[in-house]
């Protein structure tokens, strides 16, 4: 069996789209924003806490995933909460999580030895 080819246009178009997500999360304080945001949405002032990013960085890069269309926003009342909407980001997170991210190992789940 061989598998369909793409169009040469097709996969410059997709190029684009990849190189664009990946610009956005090749920065260290949107990846934190992101992978943060992946556990649930929150407003800025639990970002800043959680993070220990200052507001106005946040603000600032909050503003650069808004404008990508990777996170959404819900006002209630005076708070703005973010969250992630963008399936392909919320897929390299965590492909990004899982090469990056491990998960300490503990005794329980030790490697069983040979007999």
């Amino acid at each position: 069996m061989t598998s369909p080819v793409l169009s040469v246009q097709l996969m410059h178009e997709a190029a684009g789209r990849a190189t664009a997500l990946l610009r956005v999360l090749a920065n260290e304080d949107r990846l934190l924003l992101l992978c943060q945001l992946t556990q649930g949405e929150a407003c800025v002032s639990e970002l800043e806490e959680l993070l220990g990013i200052r507001q106005p960085t946040l603000s600032q890069q909050l503003g650069v995933l808004r404008t990508e269309e990777i996170v959404s926003t819900r006002r209630e009342g005076k708070k703005i909460f973010y969250q992630v909407c963008d399936a392909r980001a919320i897929a390299m997170l965590t492909t990004l999580y899982g090469l990056y991210c491990p998960v300490p190992s503990s005794a329980s789940t030790s490697t069983p030895s040979a007999s």
